[in-house]
């Protein structure tokens, strides 16, 4: 049975100024066990496209299930089968940690479900505030008791909408150490995230977004594959020569270039020599997902992919009007 399905979802907002498209077609599956990165840029779609997955906003069309459970027509069974950390920290302010979480075992009918609470408070590192109240925690501890809300009734799918946003990185590592365990006993997970980092080492397979559409969905390392295999690094205090700057990515005194080639690289140094552009702490290495991202997300020649992958227009689905 198939983790997740998302069938041609679309979804028009409506409003004094017009409609919106905000997702236009999206198609893709994620696998029982799967760890499924969801990557694109602000507006892209992804938040509407998990508020659709979670019952929180409507598809104007198409169709979106979570282990079989059509999340319109057998909610209650959907929405039992999720895990979902939000973006926003939602929190009751009147109860402490453990009564936030016997409360919400309770909305799943969940009964004696203390020795799980306890486990999931050991792994979160949230065991020494199980009776302090949700008011008194700092923003990473109440990020923890959204993480173990989502954990408490055991759900075979969880979904992480930009879960480290803005915590530290104690955090970080407690939350991919207990979210990396669940997922090889064969939890499924969907990850949102600005980290591209984190996808990268996490995610098995990867779908971007832009506009509301699929531009790119492929494992991992196919999409790292698929790029520039050489990254030239180094940083600079000097104006770069401006065909050079028009293909780089300064950040600060930081510089990247792509190059394809050996040639590539030497061709870019030596251009940089005969600027007399001063160079510091040169790397040389390979593309990351940032880069891959990048490129994708700013090149108008990448199309939109169907649910397996391919280019729309290549698909057979596409070819002859019958859709998976």
């Amino acid at each position: 049975m198939t983790a997740v399905i998302f069938d041609r979802v679309e979804k028009i907002y409506t409003g004094a100024r017009g409609s919106l498209k905000a997702l236009d077609g999206v198609s893709f599956q994620i696998e029982p066990g799967e760890f499924f990165g969801l990557l694109g840029p602000n507006g892209a779609g992804k938040t509407t496209l998990i508020s659709v997955l979670a019952g929180l906003a409507r598809a104007s069309a198409g169709r979106v299930s979570v282990m079989g459970h059509d999340v319109v027509t057998d909610y209650a069974s959907a929405r039992k089968a999720l895990g979902i950390v939000p973006q926003e920290l939602v929190f009751d302010p009147f109860f402490s940690v453990r009564e936030t979480l016997v409360i919400q075992s309770g909305y799943f009918g969940v009964r004696n479900n203390g020795a799980w609470i306890d486990e999931l408070l050991a792994g979160l590192g949230l065991a020494d505030k199980a009776r302090a109240n949700m008011r008194q925690l700092s923003g990473g501890m109440k990020r923890r008791v959204l993480v173990a809300q989502a954990l408490v009734h055991r759900p075979p799918v969880i979904v992480l909408d930009e879960p480290t946003a803005g915590v530290d990185v104690e955090l970080r590592q407690t939350l991919w150490h207990f979210v990396s365990r669940l997922n090889k006993e064969g939890h499924t997970v969907l990850l949102t995230t600005h980290y591209l980092e984190e996808a990268e080492a996490l995610c098995s397979r990867i779908a971007m977004l832009k506009r509301g559409r699929i531009v790119a969905l492929d494992r991992t390392d196919n999409l790292l594959a698929g790029t520039a295999s050489t990254m030239l690094r180094f940083k600079t205090d000097q104006a770069l020569p401006a065909d050079v700057a028009a293909q780089a990515r300064v950040t600060g005194r930081s510089v990247q270039l792509q190059a394809r080639h050996a040639e590539e690289v030497e061709g870019l140094l030596k251009r940089l020599r005969e600027a007399g552009v001063r160079v510091e702490d040169l790397e040389i290495g390979r593309a990351d997902l940032e880069d891959v991202f990048l490129e994708i997300m700013q090149n108008p020649a990448h199309a939109e992919v169907d649910g397996n992958g391919l280019p729309a227009s290549a698909s057979p689905a596409a070819n002859s009007g019958v859709h998976a």
